[in-house]
């Protein structure tokens, strides 16, 4: 299954434009807590059981700290009947990096 990839520069223009994208943040909680770009945190392993906070309906974005874990999160979700999902590549350490220095990377 081939998940669809967006770059941090593209994700900040998306948003800067309005887009009603849903960032969901699928790190820990205490890595949520170290540094975030205000997406809705659902750690990985409590995925599956709270697919019923999302809405297949809506563009989702999943994000993690360098993207593998954001993967594993659109294939979960695409398996499960989300057609529109994406993930950050490279995930918020790329954010950091190319889009807000003062996001802290861990």
């Amino acid at each position: 299954m081939s998940i669809p990839e967006i770059q941090a520069e593209d994700l900040k223009s998306r948003l800067d434009q309005g887009e009603n994208l849903f960032l969901l943040d699928v790190r820990d909680e205490y890595e949520y807590e170290i540094s975030n770009i205000g997406g809705h945190l659902i750690p990985l392993p409590e995925l599956s059981r709270r697919l019923n906070e999302l809405s297949p309906r809506q563009e989702i974005v999943t994000l993690c700290k360098m993207g593998p874990r954001g993967v594993k999160a659109a294939e979960l979700l695409q398996k499960r009947g989300f057609k529109r999902v994406s993930n950050l590549h490279g995930g918020i350490h790329a954010w950091s990096d190319r889009v807000d220095h003062s996001v802290r990377k861990y």
